[in-house]
């Protein structure tokens, strides 16, 4: 099947036929209206948005995903700066990295590609950066905004859950009132996206590898956020017909038919699920490319 875009959205509905999130073209779309937002800035108020980046170490898909931010950056006009440290660099160096780009007149969003090394902790690092250059949004400023009611808005919200969400509302799926299955509870997607839902008036249900009785859950939901990182593991019989299908998982699985001998797939077997279901996001070119557009967006 090929991907859907929001516009064609009422034909497709009248013929039964699954809706194909596409992820890309939807990234894409924001990129477009971030480049014109850019353009205005620097037309009118002699402003151009930056957006850093530090990479600790040479991991493959650290550096992959880095890339793809800086062309992404490039692309709607930021101005970028990359710091590039080895794998060895001390929690005391790095966090001086941090404060020197927090301090810089011309960077106005700073990330942290994580994970870092074992000898550096985590929180430490992200939370000497600066709320208001919080491109991640996962300072507990940021978080607690977020799960607040009625208090204020976050300056940013983490990318991911916030791309899961924006497909939704471009797609015109309704949330509220539908119950809606968080696959997972990690501080990156899963406790966020929960939180999102629930501020669009979802029932939310958050499931984890405690959780009893899990297909019973995943059949009533009207909206299934998979983010466990297990390849293909919700299945069409736990899959309510008609449901709407987010699939946040990236994962690898040997192919022999590919040059390189593997292929990537989400948390959800896609082929069979999406027989069912009533709209889907493919993997690749569903979410991930969502991340990208709405880091862009919290810069």
């Amino acid at each position: 099947l090929a991907t859907t875009h929001p516009d064609d959205m009422s034909s497709v509905q009248s013929k039964q036929e699954p809706i194909i999130i596409d992820g890309k073209g939807t990234a894409a779309t924001i990129r477009q209206e971030i480049a014109k937002a850019v353009k205005f800035l620097k037309e009118k108020h002699k402003a151009t948005p930056g957006l850093a980046t530090v990479l600790v170490g040479n991991r493959t898909d650290s550096a992959t995903y880095v890339r793809f931010k800086k062309k992404a950056a490039a692309e709607v006009g930021f101005h970028s700066i990359d710091r590039h440290l080895d794998e060895k660099v001390t929690e005391e160096e790095l966090l001086k990295v941090v404060k020197e780009l927090a301090e810089d007149d011309k960077v106005h969003g700073i990330l942290v590609q994580l994970p870092l090394p074992k000898h550096i902790n985590e929180h430490t690092v992200l939370s000497s950066i600066p709320v208001n250059k919080d491109v991640d949004g996962f300072s507990a400023l940021n978080i607690g905004n977020l799960v607040m009611r009625g208090g204020e808005d976050p300056k940013a919200r983490p990318c991911t859950p916030w791309g899961c969400i924006e497909l939704l509302k471009r797609y015109k799926i309704e949330v509220a009132g539908k119950n809606a299955v968080v696959l997972g509870r990690s501080n990156i997607v899963g406790m966020p996206v929960a939180a999102m839902l629930q501020n669009l008036n979802a029932t939310v249900t958050v499931c984890h590898s405690k959780t009893k009785n899990l297909k019973e859950h995943l059949l009533r939901a009207d909206i299934i956020i998979a983010a466990i990182g297990r390849a293909e593991f919700v299945k069409a019989d736990m899959v309510k017909p008609g449901a709407t299908v987010i699939d946040v998982g990236i994962n690898s699985k040997p192919d022999a038919t590919r040059k390189r001998g593997y292929r990537l797939v989400g948390d959800v077997d896609y082929k069979a699920v999406k027989e069912i279901a009533g709209a889907i996001t493919p993997v690749p070119g569903g979410v991930g490319p969502m991340t990208i557009a709405m880091l862009l967006k919290n810069t």
